[in-house]
């Protein structure tokens, strides 16, 4: 995949690698041998770690352990992330994704971020343009869905359609949202 971002120069919080760690609990070992090798040890919450060594983390656990692992750190963000406090609705839930991805990054510049559209009374779009994998972001999706899923709504669906893909070097993902 093409790099957009100069990922060196971006920085991201411990408090939301801690995903990584919580995803993995049954081989916890495992996740911070992964971070560890790649220099992001002691792992604490308030620290920042280079961004460029995390995408690391992600392609180790994507290949050596899967891509159901990815999307299951995914869905621990909201657990460990800061989000904005106060949320009631599903549309507060998929708007506050980027302000908290903002709060949890730094550096120089754009490092991408989470852009929520309506469609629909029901449904939206999420474009997703950092540098994270799209199954991480299709996790944290469906967690942020869940959270916030009405009451009347039996689920909600988070598709990543055909098309352009980080995946295959797109600069962006988008996602379909209906409950």
């Amino acid at each position: 995949m093409p790099q957009r971002f100069q990922l060196e120069k971006f920085e991201v919080q411990g408090q939301a690698i801690m995903s990584v760690v919580a995803a993995m609990a049954l081989i916890q070992h495992r996740a911070l041998k992964i971070l560890a090798d790649r220099g992001i040890t002691p792992l604490e919450k308030d620290r920042w770690y280079p961004l460029d060594r995390l995408m690391e983390v992600f392609k180790t656990i994507s290949t050596e352990i899967g891509p159901n692992t990815v999307k299951a750190v995914g869905r621990k963000i909201p657990e460990n992330a800061q989000f904005p406090p106060n949320l009631k609705t599903i549309e507060e839930g998929f708007r506050s994704i980027d302000v908290a991805y903002q709060m949890c990054h730094r550096g120089p510049g754009n490092v991408g971020g989470y852009h929520y559209a309506p469609t629909g009374s029901r449904t939206a779009r999420m474009v997703c343009d950092n540098p994270y994998p799209c199954g991480l972001d299709e996790g944290l999706l469906e967690a942020i869905g869940e959270r916030f899923r009405p009451i009347d709504s039996l689920w909600v669906r988070v598709e990543h359609p055909p098309g352009p893909c980080r995946k295959k070097g797109a600069a962006s993902c988008t996602y379909n949202l209906s409950w």
